[in-house]
């Protein structure tokens, strides 16, 4: 497949030499250029609304390759309040929201880890906040501030000046520079933002200010903002799917091998444990034997989360023009965020060995799931984790660049560190026994219930700590960081070949995790010693299918429990408090890694035009030596102490040499052809890379990395005819194919490992990541964008993307799909804007030996702006005003997996220019 890309590109080459070799036409200069000048004739100023899309369609009508835009309508004022969100209005765009907002986006139906996403061309380093979140290739877009962007370019195909690490596209975020704008500038902004769903409201604000003398030779600029949100997510959640052999009965083996610490058996006579499966009779029996492998939640309940999110963003330039050729930059850019959340869980848990398994009473079987069961004396848990969670980052940037008639020299470098992740979480784990059913046979529409004889979920005093394993304590940060250096030469020509680029970069980056804990034992607590109350009015509002019982479930105070846990309460008179350590659990000392990539990149890139015919070809040669190190258990070894374990690394070196072209051809003045064709590599996800694993001991799961993969290697074909048939005003269609190898899927085998629960090696089903041989995704887009009369205006698109791995395998994050409509209207100083988004169902992964699925879902976002004068105006923004709900399913939407709703927000901001 390469051999047969490499000919094609070095046929494109040799047609483009001829073509440039031979005599130059007059330009014609009735297409951009005309429109432009027709504008300016009537001398007609084009603000607001309209200026942001003809901006963002000059830059895309402009580029060689294949782009789309977003541009601010104004200085500090950025079309949506989250960047990410911004970006669906691109074609082939989509945004996963997991927790209400905009924070991963995939391009052209890949995974967000395929695409990169630079600041000013340069990669800004990120750090997660959730604890569930592996450190990866993915930019979380939350962090970004939207007053900083001036535009956001989508290259949906690569150059080779570009840095390669994307298979989808690169996104790069565009900054403002004080010697661009006017000799004093100003943006101010104060706003409140609230959330229907958890009732609160916060202010937010921003500024921004910039300055350059008279002769334009010095310039400084600095900006500041502040967001905050306290977010409440409620939603239905499960932990993994058992089959219905599940519980037959418990064997000998496993009730002879029961240690100390797992969940126990009651000591009250009256609430013993019936051996076998004698629970089970009658039609029970007669159904469960007949359907041993239907399909039902290990675990099902209700999720109450709550976080309190505050972003501080800082960024300073300064640029120097010494002489009219030379610039110098200097950047500086630095995000502290706080991410503090505490997640609630109260669940039936039929998948529990020890406790459930032999519990079942009845069933009822359809299609392969077990769509109900009811359960006598069985277990139930609420888990309280609270988690002081925050994202650290600083970014230095220097740039010096000489600008001639007849040649170029940038010289750039930077650093980029960041730090994030749980810094500490405190969690309890609370157990209670009680009849109950749960029934899941309304999923999708209705996920499911939980019913109870009484009012168990009311009541904290009916949940407590085990004494064996109450719960414990854990800190888990990640590191980010990246020094670069970077020298482009450009030497300009008369004629058909305008210039030649030349240029060499060195990237050294480092991820690491660092994992620890100590286990919270001896404790005897009900949940009613931590301040229970109801989880509030509207609780579970826009669910189906929920009953009182839900709804009125009880949580508990956040503070009162970490006080509790890390003030020594439970500790015994006279013991001291432990110290976290990565030896504690296995899971905890297979969390530490460290992942290091040292990249050294050339290329060569020559820019052409030829009457209508203009683009670039090139190349792009990369050497990536890579080191994977972490902890691996010795083999036969419980891993349950320093000595079972071994800090093991492994090396990688490759190297890929990385074609491109792009074509674009005039046809007529407002019609445009565009070709592309390049190789593209993406290098594995960090978390991929490690030799980090977890494990189920219950139901003999669990998942790891592998540090033994390859990078993604794949071939790219765009093409797209756009037309501007008049001012502000496309109608677009482009076609694209990537054909991919070393693909990089969850596969599951089984794995030995000692089983802490059994005392014993156990064999497991890990899920790893694997290079599972080729995959492709093919697809087309059709955007439409025009300003209507009577102030109106429209832009719709929409994608179709179908991406296939290996035997048909899903590739994530691929939405068949997806489909955006913004309507707008802007007349004197009203400006009312609509953004309409939907997405089909998309895969996400495998855990625990489930296909991991996300239904379709559409989000509606709503402004209106009245501009007092032309310095002060007020805006009105409702975001996800559908309350949009992310449901996650297992295999298939009736067996759900997380399903939640975030709530609508409300924003009234007052913006302030100058």
């Amino acid at each position: 497949m390469l051999h047969t890309c490499r000919m094609m590109f070095a046929g494109t080459v040799s047609a483009l030499a001829l073509g440039m070799a031979a005599p130059a036409y007059a330009q014609d200069t009735t297409g951009a250029a005309t429109a432009d000048q027709g504008e300016a004739s009537s001398e007609i100023v084009v603000t607001g609304i309209r200026a942001s899309l003809e901006a963002a369609l000059d830059a895309k009508r402009n580029a060689n390759a294949i782009v789309d835009s977003v541009s601010a309508e104004d200085v500090g004022k950025f079309p949506n309040t989250n960047v990410a969100e911004a970006l669906t209005l691109v074609p082939g765009v989509t945004v996963d929201r997991q927790f209400g907002q905009g924070e991963k986006v995939s391009i052209l139906g890949t995974d967000p880890a395929l695409n990169r996403t630079l600041l000013d061309g340069q990669t800004v380093a990120s750090a997660d906040w959730f604890i569930l979140d592996s450190p990866g290739r993915t930019f979380n877009y939350a962090l970004l501030a939207p007053q900083l962007v001036n535009r956001v370019d989508v290259y949906k195909s690569p150059e080779a000046r570009i840095d390669e690490g994307s298979i989808g596209g690169t996104v790069n975020v565009v900054t403002r520079k004080p010697l661009d704008l006017e000799p004093f500038t100003g943006a101010a902004s104060l706003g409140y933002l609230y959330n229907d769903r958890s009732k609160k409201g916060d202010l937010q604000g921003s500024a921004l200010l910039s300055w350059h003398n008279e002769a334009g030779t010095i310039g400084l600029l600095a900006s500041f903002q502040r967001a905050k949100d306290r977010l409440r997510r409620h939603g239905l959640e499960s932990y993994g799917t058992i089959t219905a052999d599940f519980w037959d009965g418990i064997n000998d083996a496993k009730a002879g091998s029961r240690p100390q610490d797992a969940y126990p058996v009651p000591t009250d006579p009256a609430e013993a444990r019936v051996s076998g499966s004698g629970n089970c009779i009658d039609a029970c029996a007669a159904t469960l034997a007949g359907n041993p492998g239907a399909r039902f939640p290990n675990a099902f309940g209700t999720s109450y989360f709550e976080q309190g999110r505050e972003r501080l963003t800082y960024s300073a330039t300064a640029q120097w023009k010494p002489v009219s050729q030379l610039t110098l930059t200097a950047d500086w850019l630095r995000v502290d965020a706080d991410y503090d959340n505490f997640n609630q869980s109260l669940y039936a848990f039929p998948g529990n060995v020890w406790n459930s398994s032999n519990k079942l009473t009845g069933l009822n079987v359809e299609d392969g799931i077990v769509t109900s069961a009811s359960f006598t004396n069985a277990l139930s848990v609420f888990d309280a984790q609270y988690r002081i969670a925050s994202m650290h980052s600083q970014t230095w940037h220097g740039k010096a660049e000489w600008d001639d008639d007849h040649w170029g020299l940038n010289v750039e470098a930077g650093s980029s560190k960041a730090d994030g992740g749980s810094k500490h979480q405190v969690f309890l784990e609370f157990l209670n026994w009680s009849d109950y059913t749960v029934d899941i046979g309304g999923a999708p529409k209705a996920p499911g219930t939980i019913s109870y004889p009484g009012d168990v979920l009311g009541n904290a005093a009916a949940f407590a700590t085990d004494p064996g394993w109450s719960g414990n304590l854990v800190d888990k940060p990640t590191s980010d960081k990246e020094r670069y250096a970077q020298a482009d030469l450009t030497l300009k020509f008369d004629g058909s070949l305008k210039s030649i680029q030349f240029g060499y970069k060195y990237r050294d980056h480092e991820t690491s995790q660092t994992y620890a804990g100590v286990t919270v034992a001896g404790v005897s607590a009900p949940a009613s010693l931590f301040d229970p109350s109801g989880a509030g009015g509207n609780y579970l509002s826009g669910f189906d299918g929920v009953n009182d019982q839900m709804t009125g479930r009880f949580k508990i105070d956040g503070g009162a429990m970490v006080d509790y846990v890390e003030g020594g309460d439970w500790l015994a008179p006279g013991a001291s408090f432990p110290v976290p350590s990565m030896f504690a659990a296995a899971e905890f000392t297979a969390g530490n890694w460290d992942v290091t990539e040292k990249i050294h990149a050339a290329y060569v890139q020559a820019n052409f035009e030829s009457g209508p015919l203009r683009g670039n070809v090139g190349a792009r040669y990369v050497d990536t030596k890579s080191a994977s190190a972490g902890f691996v258990c010795n083999p036969g070894a419980p891993c349950n102490s320093e000595p079972d374990w071994t800090w093991q690394t492994t090396s990688k070196h490759y190297s890929n040499v990385l074609p491109s072209v792009n074509v674009a051809i005039n046809l007529k003045p407002d019609l445009i052809f565009r070709f592309a064709a390049s190789q593209v590599i993406a290098r594995p996800n960090y978390a991929d890379m490690t030799n980090y694993f977890w494990l189920s001991d219950q139901i003999l799961t669990g998942g790891g990395g592998n540090p033994n993969l390859d990078p993604y290697e794949s071939s790219n074909y765009n093409a797209s005819l756009e037309w501007y048939f008049a001012p502000r005003a496309i109608l677009a269609a482009e076609v694209f194919y990537k054909d991919i190898g070393n693909y990089i899927l969850q596969s599951t085998a089984p794995e030995d490992y000692f089983n802490q629960s059994r005392g014993i090696v156990t064999t497991y089903d890990i899920s790893r990541p694997y290079n599972a041989g080729s995959a492709d995704v093919k697809g087309f887009a059709i955007a439409y964008q025009q300003s209507l009369p009577m102030g109106f205006g429209i832009l719709a698109n929409y994608t179709y993307s179908n991406g296939n791995g290996k035997d048909g395998a899903d590739l994530p994050f691929n939405s068949r799909h997806q489909a955006s409509l913004s309507p707008f209207f802007e007349s004197g100083p009203v400006a009312i804007r609509g953004t309409y988004t939907w997405r089909s169902k998309y895969f996400t992964g495998i855990d625990r030996g489930d296909q991991m699925y996300v239904r379709d879902s559409a989000n509606l976002d709503v402004s209106a702006t009245y501009n007092f004068t032309k310095n002060l105006g007020l805006t009105l923004s409702g975001m996800n005003l559908t309350d949009s709900q992310y449901y996650a399913y297992a295999n298939t939407p009736r067996l759900p997996r997380g399903v939640y709703k975030s709530g609508r927000k409300f924003l009234a901001t007052v913006n302030f220019n100058f």
